[in-house]
């Protein structure tokens, strides 16, 4: 059962690579299309290095998250893994309240979800 927490960190950890993707490198042309209505066309240019600040930011969590797919001891992986769990859920219910709806079901649900898998799978 402890795979499916890895696979489903592994997954988090994806979509935030994804996240630091789009919004540092791809915010003026992907950024539009997925962000769609979110804001004007025009803001997309002008918010592109405010962009990629929150996209460093992701970066750090898929980081953090893949460190501890690579932890062996299972006291510290547990720790480790629902500390960057936890952050990603924080934020996701933060950009949920405050920014779209959608990020509550993109971003906190599957990370409350995993929470639940380490806490419940893993030793």
């Amino acid at each position: 059962m402890k795979v499916i927490a890895l696979i489903l960190i592994a997954l988090v950890a994806l979509e935030h690579l994804y996240i630091l993707w789009l919004e540092m490198f791809a915010w003026t042309t992907r950024g539009k299309k997925v962000f769609k209505g979110s804001m004007p066309e025009e803001m997309f240019e002008k918010t592109k290095t405010l962009a990629a600040n929150q996209g460093l930011y992701n970066g750090f969590l898929a980081a953090g998250l893949i460190w501890s797919l690579c932890i062996q001891d299972p006291v510290w992986f547990k720790n480790v893994s629902l500390f960057f769990l936890s952050c990603v859920g924080v934020a996701g219910i933060y950009g949920g309240l405050t920014a779209s709806k959608s990020i509550l079901v993109v971003q906190a649900l599957p990370a409350v979800l995993t929470i639940l898998a380490v806490l419940f799978f893993t030793s």
